[in-house]
């Protein structure tokens, strides 16, 4: 099961593998779950093969055990593998939604 309860709009953080360099300022890495191809932008260039790293992005949506989230492009993937950073708090209205009546 998941590691805590996702809302959408939460930040979360999955684990991901180093692969490769793909040029100078990419390197190709692997997410659990997701079997698709990813490469991530690294300004670093001391990114090494099996190193890993964090990838940070808001929940889009949930569907059962599986989570999406927006790494750019979207990743699904299974809800066991993503950690919450930071819930998602809505903002505070300062005025109501409904004018009031009395004021024209």
């Amino acid at each position: 099961m998941a590691r805590g309860n996702f809302k959408v709009g939460d930040e979360v953080a999955v684990t991901a593998v180093v692969r490769g360099r793909v040029t100078e300022d990419r390197i190709s890495v692997t997410i659990p779950s997701y079997d698709f191809p990813h490469s991530v932008v690294d300004s670093t260039s001391k990114a090494v093969i099996g190193q890993h790293m964090e990838l940070i992005g808001p929940v889009t949506r949930i569907d059962g055990d599986k989570v999406t989230i927006s790494l750019r492009p979207l990743v699904t993937v299974d809800a066991e593998h993503v950690r919450l950073v930071e819930s998602y708090v809505p903002p505070k209205r300062t005025r109501p939604l409904v004018d009031d009546p009395s004021r024209k």
